[in-house]
């Protein structure tokens, strides 16, 4: 644009010290010019024009004015100026609105006929009359086009952006609550469990302090490990770690000292290995370190069982854990049984969550008398190295 008017402007100014070499007015023509080209330029620096769909400011408004004036005296002086008004149609057409552009458009093109008609010699060229009006009309056509245009993309993007931001804001909030409902199962399976079979051991040491005082003691000592292991859960889940049994045993080897840990006084747990675990992914063993847990936990507090079996089992594609106790069972579909109310209902359900998390499922079988089993299978897909996930705030 820039470019077409310092053109025009040449082009204008060249045509009329051609035409009109030994006018008195030449002197007056030419600095009307050079004012024309200096008001542009300073214009273009000084008013810009406003971003697409804005509203133009006062100040650019103001020189839209002016330049125009200057123009309408230069073509008053020097016909051939009527050249120039093509960038001022532009112009005009670009920074106004549409309701005042039109108008603006057809008040140049009537005073660049006026003016071609008034120079003209001879018969009138109709060509004089009708191109004018004919390269308006279809510019302003086409501009009009366009500015609607931009405007419909301008409310497409700004419904893009504020879909983006509606979509990171869920994202946001799904990433939130999923980190709280991983906090809540990695509590209910460390901390939780932990401050239970403490106040287990401690109440049954008070219960035999008299009576039995080493009896007693063995409950504290055997309450102080629990503490030791679970500080060491705490720091290693402050910090997202795996579990502290996996940090240097195998998931068979964390499964077996489980099983030792929660052997006891009236409950015996066994540990069986069927096949040859491969290497497996950590989120995978921590999974299944934590439903035996869960599980086992569940055993020791509400199944009154004697017996537990953990069998873990490796198979191609998969592998399975299953948690086996004789004690009283329970009706899977049945509600909470008040006594087991608070642990089914956190206990199980975060369970489920980690096989699913992992791509697995859990089941539970049990009838009430007849004991219970919660097996869970998960996935093996091949080993990719642990990536760090974002954590949500």
């Amino acid at each position: 644009m820039h470019a077409a008017f310092v053109l025009l402007l040449g082009s204008s100014l060249a045509r009329f010290l051609t035409r009109d070499p030994g006018d008195m007015r030449t002197a007056w023509v030419i600095a009307l010019f050079a004012v024309f080209w200096l008001l542009y330029v300073l214009g273009r620096l000084l008013a810009p024009a406003p971003r697409p769909g804005g509203r133009p400011s006062a100040r650019h408004l103001a020189w839209l004015g002016a330049v125009s004036a200057v123009w309408i005296v230069l073509l008053a002086l020097a016909p051939s100026a009527t050249w120039c008004a093509m960038p001022l149609l532009f112009a005009g057409l670009h920074t106004l609105p549409a309701r005042i552009a039109v108008p603006v458009v057809a008040g140049l093109t009537a005073l660049v006929v006026a003016s071609q008609v008034r120079v003209s010699q001879g018969a009138l060229n109709p060509n004089m009359v009708i191109a004018p009006p004919a390269i308006a009309a279809v510019a302003t056509a086409v501009l009009v086009h366009l500015q609607r245009q931009a405007a419909r993309q301008r409310v497409l993007i700004d419904d893009l952006v504020r879909t983006r931001r509606d979509l990171a804001a869920t994202e946001r909030r799904a990433g939130i609550l999923t980190e709280r409902q991983r906090l809540s199962t990695e509590i209910h399976d460390t901390v939780a469990q932990s401050l239970s079979s403490q106040q287990m051991l401690l109440q049954a040491a008070e219960r035999v302090w008299q009576a039995d005082p080493d009896t007693a003691r063995g409950h504290i000592r055997d309450a102080a490990e629990i503490t030791s292991r679970s500080l060491a859960e705490a720091r290693r889940f402050v910090h997202d770690l795996a579990p502290a049994d996996l940090a240097e045993r195998t998931l068979a080897e964390a499964l077996s000292a489980l099983a030792d840990r929660e052997s006891g006084p009236g409950l015996t747990v066994v540990f069986r290995l069927d096949g040859t675990p491969g290497p497996l992914p950590e989120r995978v063993e921590a999974a299944l370190l934590r439903i035996a847990q869960g599980a086992l936990a569940n055993v020791r507090e509400h199944a009154a069982a004697t017996r537990a079996a953990l069998t873990l089992t490796c198979l191609d594609d998969q592998i399975s854990l299953d948690i086996a106790d004789n004690g009283r069972g329970f009706d899977p579909d049945g509600p909470p049984a008040p006594e087991a109310g608070r642990a089914r209902g956190h206990g199980l359900p975060a369970m489920r969550i980690r096989a699913r998390q992992s791509g697995g499922t859990l089941t539970v079988e049990s009838t009430p008398g007849d004991g219970t089993v919660v097996s869970a299978a998960l996935p093996l897909t091949p080993l990719v190295p642990d990536t760090p996930t974002e954590t949500a705030p």
